[in-house]
């Protein structure tokens, strides 16, 4: 009789998430040879193809994504049995900050993979901009934040680099406006800055039609056809278009993604969720 390895599970689970091999090979430790020598075991056990290779990493086939459901309820159930009964297992409560344009892109695959590995651990999510967050971290009223820094800028080791680009509307030429109307968050947060300076430097005229902190807001607000906005690349709603350079607008900067730590010697449940976060984050 054929049984389902933990241990292949795990591995399936990863790739499926990671969306590449190369990718998932750097978050379970091994080779890209060694894990799909994995999945081919994997497929053998089930009998079912479970992977397409694609020209941009791999994607799953209707057995596959059947076998990935099951997959993640094994290991979650495993998972928490060996926590409970070893009592070894990490527990407790992270209160965790990262703007709202992350937190849609990049928390969804960071906190299911640090709950199958620490399933008693709670993770209360802050969304802000970064520097409503850095105050918060300043209150203790944080354990830990992701935040932004406009490059070249100094203030922390930087785990990921994402570009700022100005954002528009389908079927609007908003970018012509003249003045032209913007939709910024709060003017100390770097999207905002960034717009101002570089459209300030080229002597372009403008207007700020919208400000909010909510990146909701400002999106709907450039979905009417009224503004044009400026997000990170992986930000970018799909029904929003990213402004090409013969639009006429400023270069933007690169932003440059810091995870700060309230305190020097945090407990082992929030130094073990920063150590999730700058192996994973890098390869997302």
């Amino acid at each position: 009789m054929q049984h389902l390895d933990l241990d292949l599970l795990r591995t399936f689970a990863t790739i499926a998430e990671a969306g590449t091999l190369s990718r998932a090979a750097v978050r379970v430790g091994r080779t890209q040879a060694a894990i799909s020598l994995q999945v081919k075991r994997l497929e053998r056990i089930v009998d079912q193809t479970l992977l397409d290779r694609t020209g941009r990493g791999v994607t799953l086939t209707p057995q596959g994504i059947q076998l990935l459901a099951h997959a993640q309820r094994i290991l979650r159930y495993h998972d928490e049995a060996l926590a409970e009964l070893s009592g070894k297992g990490l527990s407790g409560t992270i209160r965790f900050g990262c703007p709202d344009d992350y937190a849609v892109v990049f928390l969804p695959i960071l906190l299911r993979g640090f709950a199958r590995k620490h399933p008693r651990v709670l993770v209360e999510v802050h969304c802000a901009h970064t520097p409503r967050l850095l105050e918060r971290l300043e209150r203790h009223a944080l354990d830990l934040a992701l935040t932004s820094l406009l490059e070249p800028e100094k203030g922390g080791a930087i785990i990921r680099r994402e570009p700022l680009v100005w954002v528009g509307p389908m079927g609007f030429d908003a970018e012509n406006l003249d003045p032209l109307r913007l939709a910024l968050t709060d003017p100390d947060t770097p999207d905002h800055r960034a717009a101002r300076r570089g459209l300030d430097a080229m002597g372009r005229s403008y207007r700020i039609a919208y400000a909010s902190a909510s990146l909701t807001g400002l999106t709907a607000v450039v979905r009417s056809g009224q503004a044009i906005a400026v997000m990170t690349r992986p930000g970018v709603p799909e029904d929003l278009r990213v402004l090409p350079p013969e639009s006429g607008l400023p270069r933007l900067p690169s932003v440059g993604i810091v995870l700060t730590v309230d305190s020097a010697q945090p407990s082992a449940v929030v130094k073990a969720f920063a150590d999730h976060v700058r192996v994973v984050l890098p390869t997302l």
